[in-house]
């Protein structure tokens, strides 16, 4: 499982002196320790999966804050933090396939209008299965209807 990857990754970063990384995967494992005390039992790779997403989501909020008050400095760490998170995630889709996605969901719900986008929403990232970013599934369903 993830954890206990991230735990060896953690001994590799100690011995190379890779500070950004040694605290980027001792926050994960943390985070996934929390999410284990949360749910009482041992997490499952597609909760992990999760976990890791959380995070990188917050990685991606915090440079945006940073760039808006021109904190550059910070915002490059939170950039390599992020790029470690990554290596965890599943590869996400093109977007070609998301485009084929969410054509494909349009046509099966038969919806036409936005105030029923959020169906055609939750019917692409089903299919996705954890590989397309929200956002981006919701503007293309936002430029179909």
């Amino acid at each position: 499982m993830l954890a206990d990857n991230i735990t060896k990754m953690i001994g590799e970063a100690l011995k190379a002196h890779d500070e950004v990384r040694l605290s980027t995967l001792r926050m994960l494992s943390s985070a996934l320790n929390y999410g284990f005390i949360e749910k009482q039992h041992k997490l499952n790779e597609e909760e992990e999966i999760v976990v890791v997403k959380k995070e990188a989501k917050m990685r991606k909020d915090a440079i945006e804050a940073y760039e808006k008050v021109g904190a550059t400095d910070r915002a490059d760490k939170e950039r390599l933090e992020l790029k470690i998170l990554q290596e965890f995630l599943p590869k996400e889709m093109s977007d070609e396939e998301l485009v084929k996605l969410v054509d494909e969901a349009v046509v099966q719900s038969g919806i036409k209008s936005l105030s029923e986008m959020g169906k055609v929403i939750g019917i692409v990232m089903a299919k996705a299965g954890g590989r397309a970013d929200g956002s981006k599934v919701a503007q293309m369903v936002k430029s179909k209807l």
